[in-house]
């Protein structure tokens, strides 16, 4: 059961990943006003995102262990003021080096949301974390569809495009002085105990299942080492589609700029649509496993019809449904890499985020370089060979599985979603 007292903090939490919504896709969204307001080209504004990257890969882990140590208030807190930061002072920014170290900043506070929010929800509702942490992909969703519609509004009635920055900026201020006067929950919360030992990557692959009749049993360096790749992949076609999708409806498809922020609208719509219909598939008909495959079949073929199909009813139609099956796949990532290793659920989450993180890094800059010596399209071709990459992976991983886990055994997984 949730505990009401534990509402109120919640939903400020909430707020900040509506928020959050936003200001990942902001850069994208801003892309033909940033290039000439800090005098560079598409490519530096990847390069702003991959700093974005660079500045969460380097303080997530330290960001984590304060957290643990310091509690998660002031962490959530100074996140929201952090962002606030970044979206104030982009736009006033008067050089592209400044809006490289804001960009920096920015993933810091990326870093410092992530860690203290996550623990926090787990924390209010001991009892339903999964459902609590389900929701945060659905408000990042709503944020993230609501931010071009804004847009567009600004751009339609000629108001500077700041706004846009400078709306969300305010509410992340107002809401962490609401958070800063809240009573966050007790850490001392306690999950269900893990078995002690060693947390090695040897003890992994030796205590990575339950004592069982299994034919098999996990191995790291093969299923564990494709999940880890596994959790590169995934955040690679999500950057690829925030950041890019708007070029390529302008470039390759011929749309206006009004138009082609709106499939942004319609990514983050498949993507919340998406969020539902796994919290029901999930618990009745299929695994976590199945979905980290089935996903990807979908998104090739989304994928391909964008290229293949050069309409704006195409481009609409693609957009949803790879929002719909982009979403989640980290998650799920994680999902399963816990039930391969289900003793050492905190160092292998680690290891698929890191991954994850040298994703948002190496990304924006190698798609920006990209376009920069080609076309839009050649940047979702790349889209194109990962998820191809991340169906292999995922087969292997089936295959594994089904040696490790018969399918005569029931297995009832705690499904937890989280953003990245």
């Amino acid at each position: 059961m949730m505990k009401r007292s534990s509402f109120p903090v919640a939903t400020g939490l909430y707020v900040n990943y509506l928020l959050f919504g936003m200001f990942n896709i902001m850069l994208a969204s801003h892309m033909s006003f940033l290039t000439e307001h800090l005098h560079t080209d598409q490519a530096g504004i990847s390069l702003l995102v991959s700093a974005m990257g660079f500045g969460r890969l380097f303080t997530l882990y330290i960001s984590g262990v304060l957290s643990d140590r310091y509690g998660r208030k002031p962490f959530i807190v100074a996140a929201g003021l952090l962002m606030a930061v970044f979206l104030v002072g982009i736009p006033l920014s008067p050089s592209f080096e400044m809006a490289i170290v804001l960009a920096v900043l920015a993933g810091v506070a990326n870093s410092f949301l992530d860690s203290g929010t996550y623990p926090a929800l787990i924390e209010a509702f001991p009892q339903s974390s999964g459902s609590a942490t389900v929701l945060v992909r659905g408000f990042i969703s709503v944020g993230a569809a609501f931010l071009p519609l804004m847009i567009i509004f600004f751009m339609n009635h000629d108001i500077f495009y700041g706004f846009s920055f400078f709306l969300p900026a305010l509410i992340f201020v107002l809401n962490a002085i609401y958070l800063f006067k809240m009573k966050f929950p007790d850490m001392r919360v306690q999950s269900p105990k893990e078995p002690v030992g060693d947390t090695s990557v040897s003890s992994i692959e030796q205590t990575g299942k339950l004592e069982t009749n299994d034919r098999s049993k996990p191995r790291f360096w093969q299923e564990g080492l494709c999940l880890i790749l596994l959790g590169f992949t995934g955040p690679t076609l999500l950057y690829i589609v925030q950041l890019w999708l708007p070029t390529f409806g302008q470039q390759f498809i011929g749309m206006t700029e009004s138009e082609s922020l709106r499939l942004l609208v319609y990514y983050n719509v498949g993507s919340l649509i998406s969020v539902f219909v796994l919290v029901i598939v999930l618990k009745k008909w299929v695994k976590p496993v199945h979905i980290i495959l089935i996903y990807p079949c979908i998104s090739l073929l989304a994928f391909g019809a964008l290229l293949l199909f050069k309409s704006g009813a195409a481009a609409i139609i693609c957009a949803s449904v790879i929002g719909f099956s982009i979403s989640g796949v980290l998650q799920l990532t994680l999902t399963v890499m816990s039930e391969f290793f289900s003793q050492r659920k905190g160092q292998i989450t680690g290891f698929v985020y890191t991954a994850t993180s040298l994703s948002y890094t190496v990304i924006p800059v190698f798609t920006g370089f990209l376009l920069k010596h080609s076309q839009i399209s050649s940047v979702f071709m790349l889209a194109i060979i990962v998820n191809v990459l991340g169906i292999v992976l995922a087969v292997f991983v089936n295959f594994r599985y089904s040696l490790v886990f018969p399918a005569s055994r029931k297995l009832s997984p705690k499904i937890v979603l989280d953003t990245k």
